[in-house]
């Protein structure tokens, strides 16, 4: 026990407990980080205002989509646990982008809930080195030792070498619906109200943003026979490359449409709309607008698609995505019953706005830890972003360096053209975020590169050398990666001899007959045949599992262009491998501008090609720079 006088009471304080490190909030960052970091052999703490809110699905349930299904695969392949834990939950599987090439697939999964929460929750209670405490954190102090204390609202007090805050939209959250607002995080739980003004007394500036959720609707109210079914895929793989069986569908999804009756009744009440009225203060994500902003924006459309998803096996609660507002609850139920087939619906729970605190990402290293503050770390919607998929995504990232902060161990990074989730962070740590950053496919320079299927054999190895892949996974890996090597070398020294079979195949396919000898791969290149397609000329092909030969298709098919974009990675490559000390003075460089001087004083970025993607750091500027450190290294030789 220890004292603190305050306006003249004493407030004893009890020690608790020592960690390596404190993770702050359980959503899905910061389980990934404090599952990372307790592998990683770290004693960890995880805080959470409520144990039942762990993993929180507090909008679409689902994991996945465009750019975010690649973000799951690539946590997945470098050791975390959002894929396995949402195949093992999943209720409905699609591919997006089907008829788009392989670079822009996505897989999006419809998830049970409930049994996500549970899923992620046993895992960290049976996770090694990781306690997982209810408590609300108020306070964090810096100690003269370089170790931090995390105070609680039950007056207990942890110390931990690093922490991680994924305080997610329970940052001074506040939930608004028409006129009314409260106090809240989502779902009703409780919101963080105090760990603001501490953070803000460290010297962290903290910024408002906002995003919102549809309703939740009674499925027995619902009239079905008025949408569209919209049925899951069979024969698609699952997140998690440990598993080679097909996810199953469970559930149906159902579309319908907004109806000229609901644009009149939402134009009749935008006075009403606190979005409008300036009762919302937050920024909100534009690629995820309330219905009320669709409505505004794209005045000129006559309907917007609703769909109509479970949101589990053992509820009837229905998610109404398309239709996110901040309307009053009357409002509300007049819109919804607007659209056809819920003209009878019976909301369960009524869509809302949510604001709530997060912190400039810029402040931020690419490594994730704070600029200004050593050993202090952020994750997720904390950092400025959107999504479940983008948070787990930095989660992992946080916890594994916190991890190797604690072991003196340099920090671990992604680059541009090594994953998704080097985009990610490096768009939020450099070039800052005004709104709720959300991942999409066009904000890669190298889509053909960072494909989701090809996320193992880009990640796993560096999962492995962290230390979150197992051994005899990392063999697995090593086996499949030789075998889909050695097959592209085979096919690609393969004559195939023209004959009446192979031509007869080929005209099947609309595909020009051969009349001379031609490699395999080559007629895999063509855009109407495949790997698979040409299997029954092919009869010495060795077995291999349906990713792999799906790999295999891949490879070959778009081989140029993938050797074209490696070339360009190559180039990249060089401008990321020149470092800048941090310590550098820039105001002692003559000729950079007064803005890049200012900009590069606050990011301090870690490399050229960081340092060219600052907005307001022009190429003359980036000239200047490696001048300048072109001299300092000629000087220091000498």
């Amino acid at each position: 026990m220890f004292g603190q006088i305050t306006l003249g009471e004493i407030v004893l304080y009890f020690r608790s407990g020592n960690y390596d490190v404190a993770v702050i909030g359980a959503g899905h960052a910061g389980c990934e980080a404090a599952i990372a970091s307790a592998k990683l052999g770290c004693s960890t703490v995880i805080f959470t205002i409520n144990l039942d809110g762990i993993a929180n699905i507090a909008c679409n349930p689902n994991i996945g989509g465009t750019a975010k299904g690649h973000l799951v695969k690539e946590i997945d392949a470098l050791g975390g646990v959002m894929g396995k834990i949402a195949d093992k939950c999943c209720i409905q599987a699609r591919m997006l982008n089907r008829g788009k090439g392989p670079a822009v697939h996505s897989l999006r999964v419809q998830i049970d809930r409930n049994s996500y929460k549970r899923e992620m929750k046993k895992t960290i209670e049976e996770q090694e080195n990781l306690d997982l405490v209810q408590s609300e954190i108020v306070r964090i102090e810096k100690r003269p030792d370089g170790l931090y204390d995390l105070y609680t609202h039950l007056d207990a007090v942890y110390t931990a070498k690093c922490v991680v805050i994924a305080s997610g939209t329970y940052l001074k959250g506040k939930i608004i619906i028409g006129e009314t607002s409260v106090e809240s995080g989502p779902d009703g739980l409780l919101p963080a109200n105090k760990l603001s003004q501490s953070l803000r007394d460290m010297g962290i500036q903290l910024r408002r943003f906002k995003t919102g959720t549809p309703a939740r609707v009674n499925a027995r109210s619902i009239d079905f026979s008025k949408m569209e079914v919209q049925l899951g895929e069979e024969g698609i793989l699952p997140f998690s490359f440990e598993s080679d069986k097909f996810l199953e569908n469970r559930a149906c999804c159902y579309l319908t449409y907004t109806s000229p009756k609901t644009h009149e009744i939402i134009r009749a009440n935008l006075h009403r709309s606190p979005l409008y009225s300036g009762k919302i203060e937050g920024i909100g994500p534009r690629y995820c607008p309330s219905i009320e902003d669709k409505i505004v924006k794209f005045a000129d459309k006559e309907r917007h698609q609703v769909f109509i998803e479970p949101m589990g096996l053992d509820t009837y609660e229905m998610y109404v995505q398309g239709m996110s507002s901040s309307l009053p609850i009357d409002v509300q139920e007049e819109m919804y019953k607007s659209v056809p087939g819920l003209e009878n619906v019976k909301i369960m729970r009524s869509a809302y706005a949510i604001e709530y605190d997060c912190v400039d990402p810029l402040s931020l290293k690419p490594s994730l830890e704070f600029i200004e503050h050593e050993g202090l770390f952020g994750a997720g919607q904390f950092n400025g972003s959107s999504g479940y998929e983008e948070a787990a995504a930095q989660g992992l990232i946080a916890g594994i360096n916190a991890a190797r902060k604690v072991k003196g161990l340099p920090p671990f990074t992604l680059s541009r053209d090594e994953a998704y989730i080097g985009v990610l962070i490096d768009d939020l740590v450099t070039k800052g975020t005004n709104e709720p950053y959300r991942m999409m496919t066009s904000r890669s320079e190298y889509r053909l590169l960072l494909r989701q299927d090809n996320a193992d054999l880009r990640l796993t190895e560096k999962g492995y050398e962290i230390g979150l892949i197992s051994e005899e996974r990392y063999q697995r890996f090593l086996e499949k990666k030789e075998r889909i090597k050695n097959e592209v070398a085979r096919c690609e020294k393969l004559t195939i001899a023209p004959s009446g079979e192979v031509n007869s195949l080929l005209s099947k396919y609309n595909s020009t007959e051969i009349k001379t000898g031609v490699k395999l791969a080559e007629l895999i290149r063509r855009p109407e045949l495949s790997y698979e397609i040409l299997k029954d000329i092919d009869p010495d092909r060795p077995g291999l599992s349906f990713a792999e030969r799906e790999e295999v298709n891949i490879m070959i098919k778009y081989d140029g262009y993938i050797k074209r974009q490696e070339a360009q990675a190559k180039a990249f490559k060089k401008m990321e491998n020149m470092k800048i000390p941090q310590d550098i003075d820039y105001e002692k460089i003559s000729g950079l501008r007064i803005e890049a001087r200012q900009k590069l004083s606050k990011i301090r970025p870690e490399n050229i090609g960081q340092a060219s993607r600052i907005s307001g750091v022009s190429p003359a500027d980036i000239t200047v720079l490696m001048l300048y450190l072109q001299i300092q290294k000629n000087q220091n030789r000498e």
